[in-house]
C-alpha cells in the first residue's frame, strides 16, 4: 500500500562556488597550476596577466535587462548536483587518490620516461648464448618471469605447467633448471634467483677465490638461518674460525645488492618532483613566511566581454540572437568572476592556516630540533583560525614547506599528545626522536631491548610501556635487537 507523507528536515548544501574553493584548496601548486591553465582555456572570459583597472568594479552594468529573459523553450542550467562531489563516507575520497588530485580532473597528458625495460636488458643478453630452439623459448619464458627486484618467485612445477598450457612446450623441471642456470649467468650478478639465499650465493660466486669470499659462501650455504638471526657466536663455533674471520665474511656479504634488478628496472619510473607551497625563513630571529608565487597567479576577467555587454545595454533594439549571445556571455562573466574569488580565498586561506601552524611550532622552525615540536590536531589549528577541521586538513595533506631544516610536508608537524612523569603533554614525534637517538647511540655488539629502552625512556622523563615502544620502533623501521647486532 502506497502512502504520502510530508516530512521537514534541515540539511546543509555547499554552493558550486564552496566546491570550487575546496576543490582548490586541496590541491598542490603543480596540479594548481595544471587547473588554472584548463579554466583559461576553457573560459575565454578570463584572462591571465596585469590589467591597468578591473572592467566589472568600474563598469556597472543592470542585469535585470537580461537576466528576466526567456523565450519559453530553452532553460538555462544554474545548478548542480552537490552530492555528485560529496560522500557520507568515513574517509573523504581525497585521501584517497594520488597526490590529492580530485577525481574529475582529467589528466591530459602522461610523461613516460623512455629506455630499456630491465626484461629488455636481460633478453638483449640472452642473444649472445648459442641455444636451441626449445632451450631459447624456455629462457624466454624465465626472463619474462623475473620480477622488478630480480627474483623468479614461481616454482619450477608451476612453470613446467604454464610452458605446457601457454606456450606449447612440454619439458621435465630438469631441462628448466638446466636453462635456469644460463639465465642466472646474465648481468647483474644475482639475477634469475629464486630466494634471497640463492641470489647472496650467485653473487658471492662471481667474487674472487679469496679466504673471507669461501667463508662467506660457506655461512650463506650452510648456515643462512643462524646468520640472518645474527647468532655470530654459533657461527664461529660451527665453522671454528675467529671473530676477525668472521666479520671479514661478513663484510663481503653485507657488500651484495639483496634486489640486484631494481637499480635497473628504477631508472625507467618517473620521478615526482615537489615544490614547496610555502617558504618558512628566520629573519633577526624572527619567523618569516612567504606564499610560492606560483600559487598567486595574476588573472582578470576579458575586456572584450565587458566590452560586449556594454554594447549590448547601448544597442536601442535587441534581437533574441543578441540575447542568447548576451545570456552566454554573463555565464562566462559570471564563471570568470568566481574563479578569480576562489583563487583570492584559496591564497587567504592557504597562508592563515600555515601562519597559525608557524607560530604553534614556532620553537620547533626556530631549532630545527624534532624533539621541540608541540602536540598538535587538526582542531588545534581548526580553532587558532576559526575554520573547519576539513579546511586544515585540505592544506595539511598535500602542501610543503620550505624550511631552513628542509622540504617538509605540512601533515608531518601534527602528532598526538601524551602525558610525562611531570604530566605535561609531549608529542608523540618528540618520544620517537628520543628513542631513535637513544637507539643510534647503543652498543651494538650488546643492543638495546625494548624493556631496556622502556626504562631508559622512563629514566628519561617518558612513562612508556614496551609494546608501545615496540610500536614507535616499528614505524620508525627499526628491528628487534638481535638484528641490530654487530660484531
Amino acid at each position: 500500500m502506497l502512502k504520502q507523507q510530508l516530512n521537514f528536515k534541515l540539511s546543509q548544501k555547499l554552493s558550486p562556488q564552496q566546491i570550487q574553493l575546496m576543490k582548490l584548496i586541496q590541491l598542490p601548486t603543480q596540479a594548481f597550476e595544471q587547473r588554472i591553465m584548463q579554466e583559461l582555456e576553457e573560459n575565454p572570459a578570463l584572462e591571465g596577466g596585469k590589467e591597468e583597472k578591473d572592467i566589472l568594479e568600474n563598469d556597472n552594468f543592470d542585469n535585470d535587462e537580461y537576466d528576466d529573459y526567456d523565450d519559453g523553450n530553452d532553460v538555462i542550467e544554474t545548478e548542480i548536483n552537490v552530492d555528485d562531489y560529496l560522500s557520507d563516507d568515513e574517509i573523504p575520497s581525497y585521501k584517497l587518490s594520488a597526490n590529492n588530485y580530485s577525481a574529475d580532473d582529467e589528466e591530459k597528458e602522461t610523461p613516460f620516461a623512455s629506455g630499456t625495460s630491465f626484461n629488455q636488458f636481460l633478453l638483449q643478453q640472452l642473444n649472445t648464448y648459442r641455444l636451441d630452439e626449445e632451450a631459447f623459448e624456455i629462457a624466454q619464458f624465465l626472463i619474462g618471469s623475473v620480477d622488478e627486484s630480480g627474483y623468479i618467485r614461481r616454482d619450477i612445477e608451476d612453470i613446467v605447467d604454464d610452458l605446457a598450457f601457454t606456450q606449447n612446450i612440454y619439458t621435465t623441471k630438469e631441462k628448466i633448471e638446466k636453462v635456469l642456470e644460463i639465465v642466472q649467468e646474465l648481468d647483474p650478478a644475482g639475477v634469475g634467483a629464486r630466494n634471497l639465499q640463492e641470489c647472496l650465493l650467485l653473487q658471492l660466486q662471481r667474487k674472487e677465490d679469496e679466504p673471507s669470499v669461501k667463508l662467506a659462501i660457506q655461512i650463506i650455504e650452510l648456515a643462512f638461518d643462524q646468520f640472518s638471526k645474527k647468532h655470530y657466536k654459533k657461527l664461529i663455533s660451527k665453522f671454528d674460525i675467529s671473530e676477525e674471520e668472521l666479520r671479514e665474511a661478513i663484510h663481503e656479504i653485507e657488500g651484495l645488492n639483496p634486489k640486484p634488478g631494481g637499480a635497473y628496472s628504477g631508472n625507467t619510473r618517473v620521478i615526482e618532483h615537489i615544490v614547496p607551497d610555502f617558504a618558512i625563513k628566520i629573519m633577526d630571529g624572527e619567523l618569516e613566511l612567504t606564499l610560492n608565487g606560483r600559487n598567486a597567479p595574476e588573472l582578470h576577467v576579458s575586456r572584450d566581454y565587458s566590452d560586449m555587454l556594454k554594447g549590448y545595454k547601448e544597442a536601442k533594439e535587441k534581437s533574441k540572437s543578441q540575447k542568447d549571445a548576451v545570456l552566454f556571455i554573463k555565464q562566462k562573466l559570471d564563471a570568470a568572476k568566481w574563479f578569480i574569488d576562489a583563487i583570492k580565498q584559496r591564497q587567504q586561506t592557504l597562508y592563515v592556516t600555515m601562519n597559525a601552524i608557524m607560530h604553534y611550532q614556532e620553537e620547533y622552525f626556530l631549532t630545527g630540533d624534532e624533539r621541540k615540536l608541540k602536540p598538535m590536531i587538526l582542531k588545534d589549528i581548526a580553532d587558532k583560525i576559526d575554520m573547519d577541521v576539513s579546511t586544515v586538513s585540505r592544506v595539511a595533506n598535500s602542501k610543503y614547506v620550505d624550511t631552513p631544516y628542509g622540504t617538509k610536508l605540512i601533515k608531518d608537524f601534527f602528532s598526538e599528545s601524551m602525558k610525562n612523569d611531570q604530566g605535561e603533554d609531549v608529542s608523540t614525534k618528540e618520544i620517537k626522536k628520543i628513542l631513535e637517538i637513544t637507539i643510534a647511540e647503543e652498543n651494538k655488539k650488546k643492543p638495546l631491548t625494548d624493556d631496556k629502552l622502556a626504562k631508559i625512556l622512563k629514566e628519561k622523563g617518558y612513562p612508556i610501556a614496551r609494546r608501545t615502544i615496540a610500536k614507535y620502533r616499528e614505524q620508525l623501521d627499526l628491528p628487534v635487537a638481535r638484528l641490530r647486532k654487530e660484531i
